[in-house]
């Protein structure tokens, strides 16, 4: 990796936060990553690619707290032979990550348009847009959770870009502020349901009805 990627430690430390605890962190990560691969290219985005690098990173640290945790919990033979299937889940997840970060180098190759990534993303039952959130939209300063967005429409919001900045590890508490670019991945009809919310063409709980 190139410009990107920043510097790791030379040793990674060991966290006692248990192989299930890891695991479930693991899987998570792994879903936000690949969100996140497809919309730094969709969006051309070299902000959102840094941050792959970055939660691949975490990926290699819970690896390494499960190999640890495995190693410690393995009394004998038996015990070693029915923890395996757990350290080959986590190893096919963290390669999750690997593959994704790869995916980035594209923005090493010194290619100033993309216009295949929208052509290789539309056919599939998913999108990802962009939304913007005008100042009208009864939306603003409500929490995720209180809307409950990926209920009513479908949709999940991966990450919000708030003027310059990028936020990516969307809590249900975080509040929708106007002038937010809404990054969602869903199907197109539920898109299009959070656009209408989003523009202020729809007050929140007409569709509930």
């Amino acid at each position: 990796m190139g410009w990107f990627k920043k510097k790791r430690p030379e040793k990674i430390e060991y966290e006692n936060i248990g192989v299930k605890e890891s695991l479930i962190e693991m899987k998570g990560l792994s879903e936000q990553i690949i969100d996140l691969s497809y919309s730094a290219i969709l969006f051309d985005s070299a902000d959102i690619a840094g941050q792959v690098d970055e939660l691949e990173e975490r990926l290699d640290e819970l690896l390494y707290n499960i190999r640890i945790g495995l190693m410690l919990a393995a009394r004998n033979r038996e015990d070693a032979e029915q923890l395996t299937g757990i350290l080959q889940v986590a190893t096919a997840t963290e390669r999750i990550g690997d593959a994704s970060q790869e995916l980035m180098q594209i923005f090493e190759e010194g290619v100033e348009f993309r216009p295949f990534a929208p052509f290789f993303l539309k056919d599939g039952d998913e999108k990802i847009w962009a939304i913007r959130v005008a100042e009208e939209s009864d939306i603003i300063n409500r929490q995720i959770s209180e809307l409950g967005i990926e209920s009513e429409t479908g949709s999940r919001i991966i990450a919000i870009k708030r003027g310059p900045k990028w936020l990516y590890d969307i809590e249900p508490d975080k509040r929708i502020k106007g002038s937010d670019v809404l990054i969602a991945r869903g199907v197109e009809d539920g898109l299009k349901e959070l656009v209408a919310y989003a523009k202020g063409e729809v007050k929140w709980g007409k569709y509930k009805r």
